[in-house]
């Protein structure tokens, strides 16, 4: 009977075992996740604020219907970052953004999450999220670094 017991005793241990390994990367998996939709969601923050920017007129600080320097000023990360600004990159507890490629009518907001890497892309323009934000989980890109 002792035996038998002792079987009992390693086979419940490495069940035990194994389940707290596949808790632990569920875990995980869930927290890139949420990170990915809170980097998503400031994004989308940012996205709001240069649009705003973008009616604004030239002469109170906005693009004056541009996001190229056509009436005055380029848009820059520092006019719609809700984070903290460090040279062209935005950064907050989600995330690292930054601007490419500003023309009249759009820009493309990019941003690495935090935590869960890959590189999410965003076509913005005047009232518009041109195809929505697009994540690249494989990507080699980090901004900021």
């Amino acid at each position: 009977m002792g035996q038998q017991q002792l079987l009992l005793v390693i086979l419940v241990t490495i069940i035990v075992g194994i389940a707290t390994v596949v808790a632990i990367n569920t875990f995980s998996a869930a927290s890139d996740s949420a990170n990915v939709d809170a980097a998503r969601q400031d994004m989308l923050t940012m996205a709001s604020n240069a649009q705003g920017w973008f009616m604004k007129p030239a002469m109170m600080g906005g693009g004056g219907n541009a996001f190229d320097d056509t009436n005055g000023d380029a848009i820059t990360v520092e006019d719609i970052c809700p984070g903290t600004v460090s040279g062209t990159v935005c950064t907050t507890e989600n995330g690292s953004y930054d601007i490419q490629s500003p023309t009249e009518t759009q820009f493309t907001l990019r941003g690495t999450p935090a935590t869960a890497g890959g590189l999410l892309t965003a076509d913005v323009i005047a009232d518009d999220i041109d195809g929505g934000i697009e994540y690249d989980p494989d990507s080699g890109t980090t901004i900021g670094s």
